[in-house]
C-alpha cells in the first residue's frame, strides 16, 4: 500500500513539474513571439510629424507620440509648437522625456510674404529679438533644443552683399538671447523651383557661408534634402563640406516630396553615409504620404524600415 501511494506521490510530483515546465516554456514563447511583433528601433533619429499617423492613432497629440514610439521612432516634431498652449507644449515634452524621444526643431518665425532679416530696418531687428526671447520660453516648456528660422524674400531695393551683412546682423542679435538658454537656431534654405520663389536663403552653401560669419553655437542649419536636391543635388558631398554646421535635417523625396523610395532620392545611402559620421540629431519627415489613409500611413513606415535597414 505504502509502495502505491509513494508511486501515486512521485507520479503526481512528476505531472507537476512538467506542466510547471510546460507553463515556462509557453511564456517564453509568448515573450518571444511579442518581442519578434515588437518593432526595433530605428538607427537613426527620423522623426514624424504630429497628424502624420493620426488614421492610426487618433487626434490626441500624446497618442500620437505614443504610436510613434511603439514603431520605433526615437524623435517626433511640430512646425507648429508655439502656436500650442503652454499646457500642451509640457504635456508633449513630459511625455516624449517618458518615452526617451527627442523633439526636433519648431518654427520660431518664417515670412514667405516679404523681406524682412535681410534688411537694417530697426523695426524688423526688435521683432526678430522679441521672437527669439518668445522661442527660448516656449524651449524651456517644451525641452525643445532648436527653433527654426526662414528669413523671407529677397529684398529688389538692396545689393545681395548688403543683404548678406543684414541678416547675418541680424542673426547674431538672436544668438544673444539664443546662446545663454542653450537654444539653438537653424536656419533652413529652401527652393525656388518648386515652392518658394523668390526667398533669400537658397542653397546650403549660402547658409554655411551665413553660420560661419555669424560664429555662434546657437546659429546652425537644417539641412532640408527635399529643398537641396532641387536647387543644387549633390547631397552627399554638401553634407560633408559644411557638416560642421548642421544642426538637424528634413527629410522628403524628389519629385512629389513624399515618403523615401517614391522619388530620385536615394535615402538609404544617405542614412548609412550619417550613420557612419556619427550623426546623432533628428530627421524630420517633413513630408506627404504618397497614399492615403491608414495604409499610406504603413507605407510611411515600411519606407522608413526599407531606408533604415543599411549596414554600417
Amino acid at each position: 500500500m505504502k509502495d502505491q501511494q509513494n508511486d501515486s506521490r512521485l507520479s503526481r510530483r512528476g505531472f507537476l513539474s512538467s506542466a510547471a515546465a510546460a507553463t515556462v516554456a509557453v511564456s517564453a514563447v509568448s515573450s518571444m513571439s511579442k518581442a519578434a511583433e515588437s518593432p526595433k528601433k530605428f538607427k537613426l533619429k527620423y522623426a514624424p510629424s504630429l497628424g502624420q499617423f493620426q488614421e492610426h492613432a487618433g487626434k490626441d497629440p500624446i497618442d500620437q507620440i505614443k504610436f510613434m514610439a511603439d514603431e520605433g521612432f526615437s524623435a517626433m516634431f511640430d512646425n507648429g509648437l508655439p502656436g500650442k498652449p503652454p499646457e500642451l507644449q509640457a504635456k508633449i515634452a513630459a511625455e516624449m522625456a517618458r518615452l526617451g524621444m527627442t523633439l526636433g526643431p519648431f518654427v520660431m518665425y518664417a515670412d514667405f510674404s516679404k523681406a524682412t532679416l535681410v534688411t537694417p530696418d530697426q523695426e524688423v531687428r526688435d521683432m526678430i529679438v522679441k521672437r527669439t526671447k518668445e522661442a527660448v520660453e516656449t524651449s524651456k516648456r517644451a525641452n525643445a533644443k532648436w527653433a527654426l528660422i526662414a528669413p523671407g524674400l529677397c529684398s529688389q531695393k538692396l545689393e545681395w552683399d548688403y543683404q548678406t551683412a543684414n541678416l547675418i546682423d541680424n542673426l547674431r542679435r538672436c544668438a544673444e538671447v539664443a546662446e545663454p538658454a542653450g537654444m539653438v537656431i537653424v536656419i533652413e534654405p529652401l527652393n525656388w523651383w518648386a515652392n518658394h520663389p523668390g526667398l533669400f536663403l537658397q542653397k546650403v552653401p549660402q547658409a554655411y557661408l551665413i553660420c560661419k560669419a555669424v560664429n555662434s553655437p546657437s546659429v546652425k542649419i537644417v539641412n532640408d534634402l527635399y529643398h537641396q536636391q532641387i536647387t543644387e543635388g549633390n547631397l552627399i558631398p554638401n553634407i560633408d563640406k559644411t557638416y560642421s554646421e548642421i544642426a538637424a535635417f528634413h527629410l522628403g523625396d524628389n519629385p512629389g516630396r513624399n515618403e523615401p523610395g517614391t522619388g530620385e532620392i536615394n535615402y538609404k545611402n544617405i542614412f548609412r553615409h550619417l550613420a557612419k559620421k556619427g550623426y546623432q540629431g533628428t530627421l524630420c519627415m517633413e513630408h506627404g504620404k504618397s497614399k492615403r489613409g491608414k495604409e499610406g500611413e504603413r507605407a510611411v513606415i515600411d519606407a522608413y524600415r526599407a531606408c533604415d535597414s543599411f549596414e554600417v
